[in-house]
């Protein structure tokens, strides 16, 4: 920890665990610094990043207003899985934000996140800790799988516990927006106060207010097809025999409960039929895997776009590169 505290006050990145993924830290208010961030990853400049705080009350140096629902959603979620895009102060560089007049605040929900970000005394910029594009990570040996020789250290925390980066809202505007869904789900936003979402709202067509619009992200290096409806299995089996007869090697994402339906696939097991925070959790060790295993195809079964489950298939999506086949 003290050497990562020192890493940082130097201006260089480190790795670290958060409650969601393992991030990639640098001082928030050091251009120079953040702008190492960017390299490391091969981080398009336009794509924004979260700012981490130690503290609720460390907000009100960064942004110029918190509107009073805001302030409500504050109280209620951090420290935890929600980002809160506002209005930014001047102490905020423009590489932070990738020029935007807006700035993406959380206080992460972890015990070494939030230690390091005590010892600092300065906020961190951190996006996820991979090579852009990429599965985020959600082990050490993620990160290092990626990043290692390009960055100085990691703050190995063991595997993260949501497994999906946080939550995205826009209290730019009323009602809010939902901009990236996540750990705090729109049932849970909306409890407390107005929010709209539209899945594919504002990506590619305007600078992306928030991480995870815009890009293709968490994408393994096999051709990812998503499938949604009744008659998953059999539109699997069908569109799958070219590979299958050019020798490639095809692999599965299905619940335990379905994996006998895929005999001759290499199968990916998500957990128990309709346990979609296992699945979030481990996601992206998923497509990871897929790596580790030589494929070349991979074809997921989506889930139900409810709860947690809008978050899962929004991932899924990009992961895919949007390529869809609904039965």
């Amino acid at each position: 920890m003290d050497q990562a505290a020192s890493l940082l006050a130097q201006g260089q990145v480190v790795a670290f665990p958060t409650e969601t993924v393992y991030g990639l830290g640098a001082n928030a208010l050091d251009s120079g610094a953040v702008e190492a961030i960017f390299k490391a990853k091969g981080r398009p400049q336009d794509n924004p990043l979260i700012v981490h705080l130690g503290e609720q009350s460390q907000a009100d140096k960064y942004v110029q207003a918190i509107p009073p629902k805001a302030r409500l959603l504050m109280e209620r979620f951090w420290p935890g899985p929600l980002t809160l895009v506002l209005a930014k102060t001047g102490q905020v560089p423009p590489v932070v934000t990738a020029g935007l007049d807006t700035v993406a605040l959380r206080v992460p929900d972890h015990p070494l996140a939030l230690e390091l970000l005590r010892q600092t005394g300065f906020p961190l910029a951190a996006p996820s800790a991979n090579l852009s594009g990429r599965p985020s990570p959600t082990r050490a040996e993620h990160v290092l799988a990626d990043l290692g020789g390009r960055i100085p250290a990691i703050l190995d925390g063991g595997e993260t516990g949501w497994g999906l980066e946080s939550t995205v809202l826009d209290c730019t505007v009323e009602p809010f927006r939902l901009l990236r869904p996540g750990g705090v789900t729109l049932e849970d936003l909306r409890a407390l106060v107005p929010v709209t979402f539209a899945a594919s709202e504002g990506e590619d067509k305007e600078p992306p207010r928030s991480p995870g619009m815009k890009y293709q992200h968490y994408a393994p290096d096999a051709t990812v097809f998503l499938l949604t409806g009744q008659g998953v299995r059999a539109r699997i089996q069908e569109e799958s025999e070219p590979y299958r007869r050019r020798g490639q090697k095809v692999g599965v994402m299905t619940w335990n409960e379905r994996s006998h339906l895929y005999s001759g696939f290499t199968v990916l097991p998500m957990g128990s039929e309709g346990d979609l925070q296992t699945l979030a959790n481990k996601l992206y060790h998923l497509l990871r895997q897929a790596d580790h295993l030589g494929l070349d195809v991979l074809y997921i079964e989506g889930v139900p776009e409810a709860d947690l489950g809008l978050a899962i298939m929004n991932r899924l999506r990009k992961a895919a590169d949007y390529r869809e086949i609904k039965t």
